[in-house]
C-alpha cells in the first residue's frame, strides 16, 4: 500500500470541497486545486529538473501550500521529501544537506541569508526560489509550476508501501542528527490509525500552527484529515492572538498544541471571552503537559482535553482515549491505537507487569524503516520489528499508559527535542572548556530549559556570556543553554559516566 494516490483519490471523490485555507495569503483551495498543484510540482521536478524515484528534494521555508505541493507531488513520482528545520544553525543544516544530498533545494527569501551561510559547505544541483531568487541561476517556483502539466504523472515502477516518502531529521543522541526514513505505508497507516482511534470525520477542521518540517505538522491531523476529506487551516507562523482568532472564526474542531502554546493561549486577553463549544477536543503533545494546566482549561472553558504521545519514527498519534476517559485518566496518554502493538520491558528485555515501569517498544505498520545511511542506529532502534523508543512508561490495570521518563538524555523545551550530547559536543570545542554536562531545569513557559554545568581548563578563563555566545554561533537558539554554572569537578560513576542525577540534586532540586 502506498500514498502516491492519496490526494488523487480524495480529489476524485470530493473535488470541490474546501481542503485548505492558507492564512498568510487568504487563499482557499479545493481538493481538485491541491491535487492539480501536486501534479504540476511532480511534473516540474521530473521534467525540468530530472528528479527521479529515490531522489531527495528539500525545502527551507515557512509553512505554505508549497509543502503540500512537494509532499504529495513527490510521492507520485517516488521521490523523497526532506524538509529542513529552519530553526537550526547553518552548520547543523549543512550537515543534514550533505547527509541526504537533495537534488533540489527549495527556499523562501526569509531564509536566503541562512542559505548563503550554508552554501560554501553544501552542493545542491538545483535551487528553486519561492519568491525573489537569491542567485541568477535559481529558478522561480511559481513560474515553473504554472508552466508544468497539470496531468497526473505516470507512476514509477516499482512503487510500494516500502518506497521512502520522507526523510525527517531528529536530533542525535551522539551529537549528530539522524534522518528517519518514513516509507509510504507509514504515512497511510498513520492516517488509518488516527481516523479510527481518534474518531475524526470529514466534518473536522484543524489548524496547523506547528512547523511542517516536523512530524506533528505533517502527520498529526493534516494528512489524516485530507485522507478523510476534512479541512485544514495552515498558519505561516504561530501567533498567540491570531491563532485564537482563527480557531474561533474557522470553527476548528480538533486543536493540537504543545504545553507552551496552551499556557500562552491561557494568558491571552482573548482567552477570557473565547467560546470553544465548537471544539471536539484539544490535545497536547510534544512534552508532558502539567495536570494543573490541563485542569485549568477544563474548569475554565469546559472543554475536552487529551494528551498525546508520538515520535517521528513511529508517528505522532500512537495512543488515544475517549472523551469520557480523558478526565479520569489525566496524566495518561491513553491506550495503543488500533493497528499497533506495544510492549514495556526491563533492561533485560523482559516484559514488566502492570504498574511497573519499563522501556516502551512499538511495533506495527506505522513504524519507520530506519535511519538514512545509518545502519548502526537502525539496528539499535529496530529489533525484530520492534522500535525501541528510549522512553520509560507504565501501564495501569485498565491498559492506559503513562510516560514517566526517558532512557535518552534529552530535554524537551517548548515541544523541541534538545539532546544533551549534541550541545555538550559543541561547547567542548571552546578552547577554555575541559568538561561540561547539560541538565534540564523546569521552566514555567517552556517546560524545561538547559542548564550547563561546566569545568574550565586549568589556567583558562571564560565568562558565562562568552560561552553562551559561542553556543549561539553553532546551535539553534532553542538549543542554547539558559545558563552556565561553573564548578571545579563533575561527579562520575565507576563506569565513567557523568552522574546527572547528582547534578540535578545540587543545581535544580535544591532550588
Amino acid at each position: 500500500m502506498h500514498t502516491a494516490d492519496l490526494l488523487s483519490s480524495r480529489a476524485r471523490l470530493t473535488p470541490d470541497r474546501e481542503a485548505l485555507l492558507e492564512l498568510a495569503t487568504g487563499r482557499r483551495f479545493s481538493y481538485a486545486a491541491l491535487n492539480e498543484r501536486a501534479n504540476r510540482a511532480a511534473n516540474f521536478m521530473r521534467g525540468k529538473l530530472g528528479v527521479r524515484a529515490g531522489d531527495r528534494v528539500s525545502i527551507l521555508a515557512d509553512n505554505s501550500v508549497v509543502y503540500l505541493d512537494l509532499f504529495y507531488g513527490l510521492a507520485k513520482i517516488g521521490a523523497i521529501f526532506a524538509p529542513l528545520n529552519w530553526r537550526l544553525a547553518a552548520p547543523e543544516l549543512a550537515y543534514i544537506v550533505n547527509d541526504c544530498q537533495p537534488k533540489v533545494l527549495v527556499y523562501g527569501s526569509e531564509y536566503a541569508g541562512l542559505l548563503a551561510d550554508m552554501q560554501p559547505q553544501i552542493d545542491a544541483p538545483h535551487y528553486v526560489a519561492l519568491d525573489e531568487p537569491a542567485a541568477a541561476g535559481d529558478l522561480f517556483y511559481d513560474a515553473a509550476l504554472a508552466a508544468a502539466s497539470p496531468a497526473e504523472p505516470e507512476r514509477p515502477s516499482p512503487l510500494s508501501g516500502e518506497t521512502p516518502h520522507c526523510i525527517l531529521y531528529t536530533s542525535g543522541t551522539t551529537g549528530r542528527p539522524k534522518g528517519a526514513i518514513i516509507p509510504q505505508r507509514q504515512v497511510l497507516w498513520n492516517c488509518i490509525n488516527t481516523a479510527v482511534s481518534w474518531g475524526l470525520t470529514e466534518q473536522d477542521v484543524s489548524p496547523v500552527f506547528t512547523p511542517m518540517f516536523h512530524a506533528g505538522g505533517l502527520f498529526a491531523f493534516l494528512t489524516p484529515l485530507f485522507y478523510l476529506g476534512g479541512r485544514i487551516v495552515l498558519a505561516q507562523h504561530f501567533d498567540v492572538e491570531e491563532s485564537l482568532r482563527v480557531i474561533l472564526e474557522e470553527k476548528c474542531t480538533v486543536i493540537l498544541g504543545v504545553p507552551t502554546l496552551f499556557q500562552m493561549w491561557r494568558s491571552s486577553p482573548q482567552y477570557k471571552t473565547a467560546d470553544f463549544r465548537h471544539v471536539h477536543f484539544f490535545i497536547s503533545g510534544g512534552a508532558p503537559c502539567p495536570p494543573k494546566l490541563i485542569n485549568a482549561w477544563r474548569q475554565e472553558k469546559e472543554v475536552v482535553f487529551r494528551q498525546g504521545y508520538g515520535l517521528t519514527e513511529v508517528g505522532p498519534n500512537c495512543f488515544s482515549m475517549t472523551d469520557a476517559e480523558s478526565a479520569p485518566k489525566t496524566g495518561s496518554v491513553g491506550k495503543p491505537v488500533f493497528h499497533s502493538q506495544m510492549r514495556l520491558v526491563d533492561a533485560g528485555g523482559r516484559a514488566v507487569p502492570p504498574g511497573e515501569t519499563g522501556e516502551l517498544l512499538i511495533k506495527g505498520p506505522h513504524v519507520c524503516a530506519g535511519y538514512w545511511r545509518n545502519p548502526e542506529a537502525t539496528s539499535e532502534a529496530l529489533v525484530q520489528g520492534w522500535f525501541h523508543t528510549g522512553d520509560m512508561a507504565h501501564r495501569d490495570e485498565d491498559g492506559f499508559y503513562t510516560i514517566v521518563g526517558r532512557y535518552k538524555d534529552m530535554i524537551i523545551s517548548g515541544g523541541e527535542n534538545i539532546y544533551a550530547a549534541e550541545v555538550e559536543t559543541v561547547l567542548l570545542r571552546h578552547t577554555a572548556v575541559a568538561e561540561c554536562a547539560l541538565i534540564g531545569q523546569p521552566d514555567d513557559k517552556w517546560g524545561e530549559v538547559g542548564l550547563m554545568i561546566t569545568v574550565l581548563k586549568e589556567g583558562a578563563a571564560a565568562s558565562e556570556a562568552d560561552l553562551l555566545e559561542f553556543c549561539r554561533q553553532h546551535l539553534a537558539r532553542y538549543k542554547v543553554p539558559r545558563g552556565i554554572i561553573f564548578t571545579d569537578t563533575l561527579p562520575y560513576s565507576p563506569y565513567g559516566k557523568v552522574e546527572k542525577i547528582k547534578l540535578k540534586a545540587i543545581y535544580v532540586n535544591a532550588e
